[in-house]
């Protein structure tokens, strides 16, 4: 526990708890949790999600097979046919789990969510601790949001009966920029100026030991006992009040839960990139949550924000030990949250989804193709040492597939940057690298006998699985509450999904290369720096690009060098032009969208065209912030649609909403 100093002089007194670390070779079983979990009818979801996927997977790999079968079945035609599987496995799932989401939302089932009506009324109140960690972040933005969300559950507490949650804000500081701290200080009382009957706290390591995992860590042993619950954020989290209540209630209402994790939306996207970001999550990201929550029950996933935990269950039980890795060296767990959320189930607890109303769960992405690489490869390096925690004792089954899942979802990069190269070395023509050739006719190479129909066939087949659940998600927007005039028209919608599909298919080489970069970085153990997410966009000089993208620029280059010589083949044109242009692509994901007039009519969402009350407060928020940041005075504007905070309790103690 951070010792009482200058640092967090604004902190309640201590109340410790205890957090042992867990020991990932041996069970455990929380005394405290329930002795069974509730059904949640989950058989035929998982049966529709994993079947289907490995039966079609099977059937294309016999497929491939029967292709190669006639000249032989070598090294290369097994690798190239294992490969195919591996890959189009993964692929396969994402559309039964597509399937299975719309299932749930023709069938009514919204899965495992409750409208706060619904939630009963002997659900007990809670002290709840809304967390969020800072390091080196824009205080303006931080604290802003958080002014936006202490806004907007007051004004909960004036629109629904009684009261029911308490709930306290803290900011766990790990910035190391002197600067910024000053500027984080002066926000915070500013902002506890403007809302003195709500309880802001405020706290500075002065040691930032194991990131984000040590930061929370702190405060679980030194404050975590005065609370039920903790809510924790990022630093770019923003959730409307009635989003916060809902999971407040979810977790009041279940007492087998260790763990409710929402749904975030993408806001405040201007770039390109961001853009793009936004719109397919918010149009595709739909069915596929709604699948995940209706195959994952008891057994979800933590994403480490925007999620609530049961304070003593997280403590008991998500202690994080070192993690032994292939240089029997013991590391920190960098991506603590899937773990936390497997050894929080392990110990007897259920993890599990929530959809709140209305949404109300927002954060914000990467502007810029140059940012997006960047906290991806920290989020590989964090994914990949997954592998060595599969092996732990006790773990469900599908939190190892969680973890497995995380880290695949990398791995599929390298895989399939291989299996084109075995395309590429299998090209038609004399020039070819690879012939198939026998000691009976050593002059002439057998081709595998494929008609161009069934070639045809399968190309198409494979390309309309990768675009299934982008169908899937833009043909159920009904199903999941979004109208037509709330995207700007079917017009507007169809140009939307028309250039998120073309963008996507653009980026994606780019963004392979970029990945299997990433894990080849992880594999020879370079350390990724643990630096803030830059979240304004804006462009970088063209040297920048330049030495950034040189590896997909240089590829391309020799994919088009060995297509020209009749080496390469020229299925694989449109990859190849595509990474050859990486610079100019990167620079255009920072292009400000609101600066020309297609940010109306493209890339649109509900979020754009009516931003929420609490978008809209913590905009004027952040504003208002840094004018008083800049030394300039600023008025807040009053919203009438989120009222500034009324409740009128003694100075410090928590604000009081339901």
């Amino acid at each position: 526990m951070t010792a009482l100093t200058p640092l967090n002089r604004m902190m309640p007194p201590p109340c410790p708890l205890a957090r042992p670390i867990q020991t990932l070779g041996r069970r455990f079983r929380d005394p405290a949790a329930p002795a069974a979990l509730p059904p949640r009818r989950i058989a035929l979801a998982r049966l529709f999600a994993f079947v289907p996927p490995l039966l079609v997977t099977l059937a294309l790999g016999d497929v491939f097979l029967d292709w190669f079968r006639p000249g032989g079945l070598g090294l290369v035609e097994v690798v190239l046919v294992t490969l195919i599987c591996l890959t189009f496995v993964w692929i396969a799932l994402s559309v039964s789990s597509a399937l299975v989401g719309i299932g749930a939302m023709l069938a009514r089932r919204d899965p495992q969510a409750a409208a706060p009506a619904d939630v009963p009324a002997d659900v007990p109140a809670m002290s709840v601790a809304l967390l969020v960690p800072i390091y080196n972040e824009d205080p303006a933005d931080v604290f802003g949001n958080a002014a936006a969300m202490l806004a907007a559950l007051a004004a909960q507490d004036l629109c629904r009966r009684g009261g029911r949650h308490r709930y306290a804000l803290f900011f766990l500081s790990d910035t190391s920029d002197e600067d910024i701290a000053a500027a984080e200080w002066r926000a915070f009382t500013a902002l506890r100026s403007s809302l003195p009957d709500a309880a802001i706290w405020y706290r500075r390591r002065a040691d930032n030991a194991n990131r984000k995992t040590g930061n929370l860590a702190d405060w679980v042993e030194g404050w975590g006992g005065g609370h039920e619950a903790m809510l924790v954020l990022d630093a770019d989290s923003l959730m409307s009040g009635e989003a916060i209540v809902s999971l407040s209630d979810a977790l009041a209402g279940d007492a087998a839960a260790g763990l409710v994790q929402s749904f975030p939306q993408i806001f405040a996207a201007r770039t390109l990139f961001g853009r793009l970001q936004q719109f397919s999550a918010a149009i595709y990201g739909g069915v596929l949550a709604r699948g995940m929550a209706a195959w994952s029950g008891n057994e979800g996933n933590y994403w480490g924000h925007n999620a609530i935990l049961r304070t003593a269950a997280f403590a008991t039980a998500a202690g994080l030990p070192p993690l032994r890795t292939l240089r029997s060296r013991a590391a920190m767990i960098l991506s603590h949250d899937f773990v936390e959320a497997a050894l929080l189930r392990r110990a007897g607890w259920a993890v599990r989804f929530h959809f709140t109303p209305g949404g109300g769960s927002y954060e914000e992405a990467p502007p810029t193709l140059i940012d997006y690489v960047l906290r991806d490869r920290r989020w590989c390096q964090g994914n990949l040492q997954h592998l060595f925690a599969l092996g732990a004792a006790g773990l469900h089954p599908l939190s190892r597939f969680h973890l497995l899942q995380g880290a695949v979802s990398y791995l599929m990069s390298p895989a399939w940057f291989v299996l084109l190269i075995f395309w590429a070395l299998l090209g038609n023509g004399e020039a070819s690298l690879v012939r198939y050739f026998s000691a009976d006719n050593p002059l002439f190479p057998v081709w595998p006998e494929t008609s161009r129909i069934s070639g045809l066939a399968v190309m198409v087949f494979m390309y309309a699985m990768l675009l299934a659940p982008k169908a899937m998600g833009a043909a159920s927007i009904g199903l999941g509450g979004v109208r037509l005039a709330e995207l700007g028209g079917a017009g507007r919608f169809a140009t939307s999904v028309l250039a998120e599909v073309v963008l996507s298919v653009i980026y994606a080489p780019v963004l392979m290369v970029q990945q299997m970069n990433a894990v080849l970085r992880t594999a020879i153990g370079y350390r990724e720096t643990w630096t803030p997410q830059q979240r304004k966009g804006g462009r970088y000089p063209l040297r920048v690009l330049a030495k950034f993208h040189a590896v997909e620029t240089a590829t391309g280059l020799l994919l088009l060098a060995g297509m020209a010589a009749g080496m390469v083949s020229l299925w694989l044109l449109p990859i190849a032009l595509s990474v050859a242009a990486a610079v100019p692509l990167s620079w255009l994901s920072g292009l400000d969208m609101l600066r020309w007039p297609i940010s109306r009519f493209c890339l649109c969402t509900p979020l754009v065209f009516a931003p929420p009350p609490v978008i809209r407060r913590a905009m004027t928020e952040r504003a208002a912030l840094r004018a008083v940041l800049a030394g300039r005075s600023a008025e807040r504007p009053a919203d009438p649609a989120t009222p500034a905070p009324v409740n009128r309790t003694p100075a410090g103690r928590p604000i009081a909403a339901e």
